[in-house]
């Protein structure tokens, strides 16, 4: 049966309850969720996509760096609007590259597209970047904005690029110390089953 509340569940993908408007939390959230189980670690191993985004990441990262300077040098000097700009665009693209498969690598792995409560807020906040991304290709598909604001758009969007960029940083990090520790947790749930 449907329900307001129903739909808002479905929604729902915040790791932490009370602060999604729940009030009570699930047994995982009581005994602090893994990042991922055994079966979404398996998973995650098996999927090509972790490869892709292992590739793809790094890629759109020098693209980042290289732009960021190209920017910066038409910021400065007036110059080199065209490799400014080209750069953007090609920017954005691996930007969506790299959104389209994740989110893919999220189906994959968690079973459902985007907002998997291991990467809720990487996610969320990824669609501020992707708004401000698509901005300024509006921005300059449009012609209505001038372009030092263009630019001024595009740092804006490589500022929360980084951000959600160390976000995921941190999550890889934090998969990597789970995992240091992961064969005492299946040994010891394991032995407890056993």
């Amino acid at each position: 049966m449907f329900t307001l509340d129903s739909w808002f569940s479905w929604f729902d993908a915040c790791p932490w309850g009370t602060i999604a408007g729940r009030s009570r939390c699930s047994a995982a959230e009581a005994q602090g969720r893994l990042l991922y189980t055994i079966e979404e670690r398996r998973r995650r191993d098996a999927s090509p996509l972790t490869t892709v985004q292992a590739v793809l990441a790094p890629v759109q990262f020098a693209v980042f760096l290289l732009s960021v300077g190209f920017v910066l040098h038409y910021l400065i000097t007036g110059n080199g609007l065209t490799a400014a700009t080209a750069s953007i665009v090609v920017k954005t693209i691996a930007l969506y590259a790299i959104m389209i498969t994740g989110a893919m690598w999220e189906k994959d792995v968690f079973g459902r597209y985007l907002f998997a409560p291991a990467f809720f807020y990487e996610d969320a906040f990824s669609m501020l970047v992707i708004a401000l991304h698509t901005g300024y290709l509006a921005a300059l598909l449009t012609g209505y904005v001038s372009t030092q604001n263009q630019m001024l758009i595009a740092l804006a969007a490589y500022a929360a690029y980084l951000f959600n960029a160390i976000q995921f940083l941190m999550k890889l990090r934090a998969a990597r110390r789970e995992e240091a520790r992961w064969p005492i947790r299946v040994g010891s749930a394991a032995g407890a089953r056993g």
